[in-house]
């Protein structure tokens, strides 16, 4: 199958969204003069263009589309073309009601945004077909074409009868029998018992807590029907386009799509980020993202949309300090991205988008937003022979499961406190702040090329996830687990022993007695100094632990907080950001996992990629780094030997 590099063809690709159909025609000649200036060789067209390509239903106006095809062509920009479905006009909603999407408590939700579509009805699917067929037999075959886009953010859930009609029959192809369904949910609860399939609904709006098991498969069946809807339209293109690449963009750790899934029917894995400049961690935020997504990839990845300036999304907006978005474009490329792109292009005039940020701001080609723009397109020229297509290699890889989170995340549960994303990027930033890189992986995944792995948390694990785990303990591999891991089978049922039987085992408890949570600002002290956060647990070790570390102080007192047996590590707390680190670093160097540079000031980041060095100053003020030997910096084409001073914010991209 065609992948990035038939898209990036030894360059690394920049752009961005550019909607024209917002402005008059004399405006597109101006922007192709910019884009040229600021080496922008790439554009996604057609993303929300759906009413403008359909006005009337039936009806296709492709002109504007074809002039605009030939302008790219013509001024050497490739073109990313998108399928429209994401927004569907209004008449859709007018003439077929049943393409909307009702939430859990039965209510339209309404044409007048967008993701306006019911996943589950045949009807939007019919006329989704429809225009990407036509779309796809136009210009297919169309020089300027490099890629496919299909949709935009899969993102709704449907809690409608269409819904409920296609849960059934998800369940059915699933469970076979409704026996096996009430076994898997455990009905016996709660006189909740099916005797009929008519009888089972979607989770809809309940009087008191939903069935946990019941609402998991609901998030599995939404993350399927959303999939179904993307592959019916990616099959359409690929007739036409079998040369061509195919992606959609995911948000970044969203919780309604199972990814790793999702990326094996994926040409080109690509994600939209948008940290927050105010946040001083996120460059760590984009470095989970990026870590994540290259994972999926397995290998070079696309940053679909990024912002040049501010959102307009979030309680108070901040744009990006000057140096900012260069540097966290290149912390993309560092971390494996063939492709930098942003939404969008020029800024919107008018619509609930106007105040979100554009390549070309509201101030325009003077504006430093733009000025900026140009430098990056510069810098990615001169990186682009040496990067595109190159590897990045990672001794330890962090797990992490889809069904896992949805699972753990069920409304009655040990404490509200404990929010899987946070303890996820709890433990990445521990590791990153250590200048370990990391992949990501999924629990059944084969873990044989990583010197060290480590759990966050999964709270749901299958048994053949659980095997694999000992399987590479066994293998030589240093594991370090954190709490609540391995509580529940693939069907939410608590394992007997509140933790699986092989685990314990493998960490060297006899007995989890009880789970205790923390209140929020709670910490609980442990052996060593160090003081834990969010939760604890009553463990009763069995006497084969090589190491353990207890709890001071308190119901917990002597009983061991951290224990370590032969290669396998159990965390029953979440240590302070310092001790967690400590704690990661230690194991890693005991794996014989070095970071990728010593001595690295604070806030700088190192990343190798290839052959090529990556330094990456996060913060504000100047700083010195010290290197062993000569290196030439790529950005600036100079000679260095023994050190290299970054400025704010500044970057270096050095090879031997």
């Amino acid at each position: 199958m065609p992948d990035l590099s038939d898209a990036t063809r030894g360059r690394i690709l920049y752009g961005g969204d550019y909607n024209p159909e917002q402005w008059p025609e004399e405006t597109w000649h101006e922007d192709v003069r910019l884009m040229k200036e600021a080496g922008v060789n790439s554009v996604t067209l057609g993303v929300f263009s759906w009413s403008k390509l359909e006005p009337q239903p039936g009806e296709r106006d492709f002109g504007w589309l074809d002039r605009l095809m030939d302008l790219m062509h013509g001024n050497g920009v490739g073109v990313v073309l998108a399928t429209p479905t994401a927004s569907p006009p209004p008449w859709m909603g007018h003439l077929h009601p049943d393409t909307l999407p009702r939430d859990a408590d039965g209510r339209t939700e309404w044409w007048g945004g967008r993701q306006h579509f019911s996943h589950s009805s045949a009807t939007y699917r019919r006329y989704a077909a429809a225009v990407t067929e036509d779309l796809a037999a136009r210009y297919g075959t169309h020089p300027a074409l490099t890629m496919w886009h299909i949709n935009n953010e899969y993102c709704t859930y449907d809690w409608g009868d269409e819904a409920a009609a296609r849960f059934r029959a998800w369940l059915r192809h699933r469970y076979g029998t409704l026996d096996a369904l009430n076994t898997a949910w455990g009905t016996a609860f709660w006189s909740q018992g099916y005797g009929d399939w008519a009888e089972v609904l979607p989770p809809r709006h309940a009087h008191y807590l939903r069935n946990p098991a019941q609402v998991l498969d609901f998030k599995r069946f939404t993350s399927d029907m959303l999939l179904e809807c993307y592959t019916a339209e990616r099959d359409i293109v690929r007739r036409h386009s079998p040369h061509l690449p195919v992606t959609t963009n995911f948000m970044p750790l969203w919780a309604g799509q199972d990814a790793w899934r999702w990326a094996e029917e994926e040409d080109v894995v690509s994600v939209d980020l948008y940290p927050d400049p105010r946040d001083p961690l996120g460059a760590q935020h984009g470095a989970l993202v990026q870590d994540m997504t290259r994972s999926q990839a397995r290998g070079p990845w696309m940053l679909m949309e990024q912002a040049a300036g501010p959102v307009n999304w979030r309680g108070v907006n901040h744009p990006k300090p000057r140096g900012l978005n260069r540097l966290w474009s290149l912390q993309a490329v560092a971390r494996g991205a063939d492709a930098v792109c942003y939404f969008q292009w020029r800024q919107s005039r008018q619509g609930a988008e106007k105040f979100h940020s554009g390549m070309v701001s509201h101030a325009g080609e003077q504006g430093r937003t733009y000025q900026e723009v140009r430098q990056l397109g510069a810098d990615l020229a001169r990186l682009s022979p040496h990067t595109a297509g190159t590897p990045l290699h990672a001794e330890v890889a962090v797990l992490h499961d889809w069904h896992s989170w949805w699972a753990g995340d069920q409304e009655a549960r040990p404490s509200r406190e404990v929010d899987y994303p946070a303890v996820l990027s709890a433990w990445h930033r521990a590791l990153w702040q250590a200048h370990l890189t990391t992949d990501f992986a999924h629990p059944e995944h084969d873990l044989s090329a990583y010197r060290m792995v480590v759990v966050p948390q999964l709270y749901l694990l299958t048994d053949r996830a659980v095997d694999n785990l000992l399987a590479y303990v066994r293998g030589g591999g240093t594991l370090v687990c954190g709490f609540l891991t391995g509580i529940a089978d693939g069907d939410d049922r608590v394992r007997p022993g509140g933790m699986d039987a092989r685990l314990r085992d493998l960490f060297g408890i006899r007995t989890l007695h009880e789970w205790w949570p923390l209140e929020a600002g709670e910490t609980v002290a442990y052996e060593g100094g160090p003081r834990g956060t969010l939760w604890s647990e009553e463990l009763e070790p069995d006497g084969t632990a090589d190491a353990t570390f207890p709890y001071r102080g308190g119901e917990l007192d002597g009983l061991p907080a951290v224990l370590r047996k032969g290669r396998a590590w159990y965390v029953s707390t979440l240590p302070e950001p310092r001790a967690l680190r400590a704690l990661l670093a230690g194991a890693a160097a005991g794996a014989g996992v070095r970071p990728v540079l010593d001595g690295l000031p604070d806030g700088v980041e190192a990343v190798r990629r290839g052959e090529l060095l990556f330094l990456l100053n996060h913060g504000r003020e100047p700083v010195t780094v010290t290197l062993p030997g000569t290196h030439r910096d790529l950005l600036t084409d100079t000679t260095t030997t023994g050190r290299v001073t970054l400025g704010r914010y500044g970057a270096a991209v050095l090879t031997p």
